[in-house]
């Protein structure tokens, strides 16, 4: 009985041994001198934060919840259009597309239904920009593509109800700084 579990330890670490083997090792000979490197992180270096007010901290750090909240649905959004997008160029009646599209509109809202209607309003208008970041193209465009013009307008009259904008671009230089610091060190890990 020994016997057996000592071989069938040697075995499995014998098995399990090219699992570790596979971490590449990055090196330059020059001259008979080797230099070993690896790939890092992008690191970024933002001056702190300065606040003037309470107030303006506690925007700061709501913007940070809200674009933490969102940036994955705006992410998934972009993910979502280039699969569809991939899907209909190789269809070829309309008939077709128009079946896809609705299948794809119910698994949608079957996936995500509940959670974008228990986002606030300000989540709402920072996924509405973070949408147009990763899409290039603004909700109201998106929804005139797949949906049609008309319900586009509609769609834009619910959004003006709660305050909301389907056009609004992403400005990363000027208007929506802040938001692109944010979501720079998030997807860098450091905040």
């Amino acid at each position: 009985m020994k016997l057996k579990n000592l071989l069938l330890s040697v075995a499995l670490l014998l098995v399990s041994a090219p699992l570790f083997a596979d971490v590449p090792i990055y090196m330059r000979v020059s001259q008979g001198d080797t230099t070993y490197f690896a790939y890092l992180h992008e690191v970024y270096v933002y001056p702190p934060m300065k606040f003037t007010s309470v107030k303006q901290e506690k925007f700061y750090w709501k913007t940070v919840r809200d674009v933490k909240k969102t940036l994955p649905y705006a992410k998934m959004a972009a993910k979502v259009m280039n699969e569809a997008n991939e899907e209909l160029s190789k269809m070829t009646s309309n008939k077709e597309k128009r079946k896809y599209l609705d299948a794809k509109e119910k698994d949608l809202f079957k996936n995500f239904e509940k959670d974008l209607r228990s986002m606030t309003r300000s989540q709402g208008k920072i996924l509405i920009r973070l949408i147009d970041r990763e899409c290039e193209q603004t909700s109201y465009e998106i929804i005139q593509i797949y949906r049609g013009s008309v319900a586009a307008v509609f769609w834009q009259g619910i959004a003006h109800l709660f305050g909301a904008d389907l056009k609004a671009e992403y400005d990363g230089a000027d208007k929506d700084k802040i938001i692109e610091r944010i979501i720079n060190l998030v997807e860098a890990g450091q905040l």
